[in-house]
This record gives C-alpha cells, structure tokens and sequence, in this order.
C-alpha cells in the first residue's frame, strides 16, 4: 500500500482554517496554536499529578517572543486510523483565530495492541502528516516510549524504525522516546509500580525532557 495515496474526505470535512490576520497576538509576539494527538500516553493517563508531558513541555515552552495557546485532544485507546479521523473533526476549531498552526502527533502503541499491520500504521500516519503540510500546518512526531513487556517492545522497534523513515522522508521532527527509555532505570521502575505500559510522574517527566531536548525549540523558532 503506496504512503502516496492521497486521503479520500468526505464532503462534510471541515476545512482547516486558514492563519489568522496579522494583529491577532500582542504587539512584537507571535500567535501559536498548538494542537496535540494521541492516545492516553498524550493524555498523561497514570500520572498522580495530573501533568503527563504535554502540560510539563507547554510549561517550558513559554517565551516572551510567543503567544501560545495549546490543546491536548488525546483520548484513550484511539489508534492512528482514530487520530487521522478526528484531525479533521475536532482540530479545526481550535486553529480558529490563529495565526500560525502546529500539530504534534505521538500514536502507535495502540495500533499494535489492535493488530494493525505496519503498513497501515505507516500509511495512516504518512497521510497525516502529509494532509497537515499541504494545508500549511507544522508538525512535530513522538514516538510511544517501551512498555514494560519484551514482546510488546520488540514491535514497537519495529514501528519505531517506520515512524521515523515517514518523518525523515518529510523532514517532519521526529522524537525517539524508545531507545533513550529502553532499560533507563527510572523508567522501568515506574512502569512496574503502575500497568506496566504508563508511567507516573517521573516518566513523564523523562518523555517531557526528551522532547524539549530534541529538536522542540528549533521547531517552534525559540532556539
């Protein structure tokens, strides 16, 4: 199945909205809106202080150069199909009124607990992060971090190594939370005191620091 085949939308699609008019954020500061995708690792499910990465990297990312303004629209259990689904249903809205657009993106783990196969994970997010460049919209790709089972962890390499060839072919930045994590001590100490596939807060806040580390300033035009 070709990543190049474009997306068939149905005539009910929102079309995402244009960049606002100059004026729209204060004088000399620039109007960002950010828009996050994924599942519950994006939700910051499992975490006691109710954090996650998203709400730790927002906190960091705080400038006097920027007016930024940012949805996290994770949902639990959503799979890459569920994410390419609701960007044009739900993230449209949140881009009204703002100038520049960026979409951060971190599925897979649960396309591989649903047995999708490499192919259409790698299809559904190719044809994601081509539909948000066409229209103009920056994005940004994490990758889902290692469980706490080997056998899970041998797919998510696989899928890994695919996420990564998608952005690299776009030169989408892409963010490696897998390799850093896998065996990292901390990391495994927390996934044992929860399910075994979500951290706590000590995890998250090792998701949130790869993130602001690699290449996240650049990518917001902070650095």
């Amino acid at each position: 199945m070709s990543e190049d085949r474009p997306i068939e939308f149905l005539p009910s699609t929102p079309p995402i909205p244009a960049p606002a008019s100059a004026g729209s954020a204060p004088a000399g500061r620039r109007d960002v809106g950010i828009v996050f995708l994924g599942a519950s690792l994006v939700a910051g499910y499992g975490d006691p202080k109710g954090q996650g990465w998203v709400t730790r990297v927002i906190g960091r990312s705080q400038h006097p150069d920027l007016d930024l303004t940012a949805y996290n629209l994770a949902i639990r259990g959503d799979t890459t199909a569920d994410v390419l689904t609701r960007w044009h249903t739900e993230v449209p809205l949140r881009w009204r009124g703002r100038a520049e657009r960026r979409l951060v993106v971190s599925v897979g783990g649960n396309d591989i607990a649903a047995g999708v196969s490499l192919a259409r994970h790698r299809l559904g997010l190719a044809n994601l992060l081509d539909d948000a460049t066409s229209a103009g919209v920056r994005p940004f790709v994490v990758s889902p971090p290692p469980s706490g089972s080997a056998e899970v962890n041998e797919k998510l390499e696989v899928l890994l190594q695919a996420q990564s060839d998608v952005c690299s072919r776009r030169g989408v930045p892409f963010v490696d939370c897998f390799t850093p994590l896998l065996g990292h001590d901390q990391w495994q100490s927390d996934l044992a005191a929860g399910d075994g596939h979500h951290p706590g807060q000590a995890g998250y806040g090792l998701i949130a620091w790869l993130v602001l580390h690699n290449g996240w300033p650049e990518w917001l035009g902070v650095s």
